[in-house]
């Protein structure tokens, strides 16, 4: 087995297992960090929340309180993207979540950035690896809960399915490349735009194929009856 099959074999597995496995990993940090939080003095970003909730409500809303919410913000966020219930809230709860975690940079940036030359205190870090989870989190609930999914399309050479450029395309040529599609070994709209083929003329090729499929099916059920 050469090196490129091997590099294409661990493409696939990491197509397949990449997105579970940042799923996770997201949903037991947000899960942690939210636990630890119900807990006074644990969290090391407690003071620099309080801090930031006391200037953002003037200090109306307790502290306490305050961190209570947080922690549950975050417990749910993650108990969410670890069972995959509930991942379409989670999509507004992170944009929550991402607020309270960019307003410590407007309200208190020289605790965030008061290292040597500017440069991040731990504080400032723990903000700014909040705001790559947030980030990942938003990733991994956009593939999640509306069908989304990352797909594995080897880079074939278009010159292995059948082009116009041939001359008329045969029904073969055309179930060819709708079957290509279908399996996501094809990047069908670029290959449509490369050769002046007409996407609709392709989701009308794979229309009929799906549907004559149909029927082959349905006729041999019936036979096999």
């Amino acid at each position: 087995m050469n090196l490129i099959a091997v590099e294409a074999r661990i493409h696939q597995w990491l197509v397949r297992r990449s997105g579970l496995m940042l799923r996770i990993g997201l949903g037991a940090v947000f899960l942690g960090f939210g636990v630890l939080k119900y807990f006074p003095g644990l969290s090391p970003a407690e003071n620099l929340v309080l801090t930031s909730v006391r200037l953002m409500t003037f200090g109306l809303i307790p502290g306490s309180v305050m961190l209570f919410l947080v922690a549950t913000l975050e417990c749910v966020i993650g108990l969410s993207l670890l069972t995959k219930v509930g991942l379409r809230g989670v999509v507004y709860l992170l944009v929550i979540q991402l607020a309270g975690i960019l307003s410590p940079l407007i309200l208190l940036p020289h605790r965030l950035f008061g290292g040597p030359h500017g440069a991040p205190t731990l504080e400032g870090q723990y903000v700014l690896k909040d705001i790559v989870l947030v980030a990942a989190a938003m990733v991994v609930t956009a593939l999640s809960f509306r069908g989304g999914r990352i797909a594995y399309l080897p880079d074939l050479p278009v010159t292995t399915f059948p082009t116009p450029e041939d001359g008329c395309l045969t029904a073969e040529g055309k179930l060819t490349i709708v079957l290509a599609g279908v399996r996501d070994e094809l990047r069908v709209r670029e290959f449509c735009a490369r050769h002046a083929l007409a996407y609709e003329d392709y989701e009308r090729w794979r229309g009929l194929a799906l549907d004559a499929a149909r029927q082959a099916l349905t006729t041999d059920a019936a036979r096999q009856e």
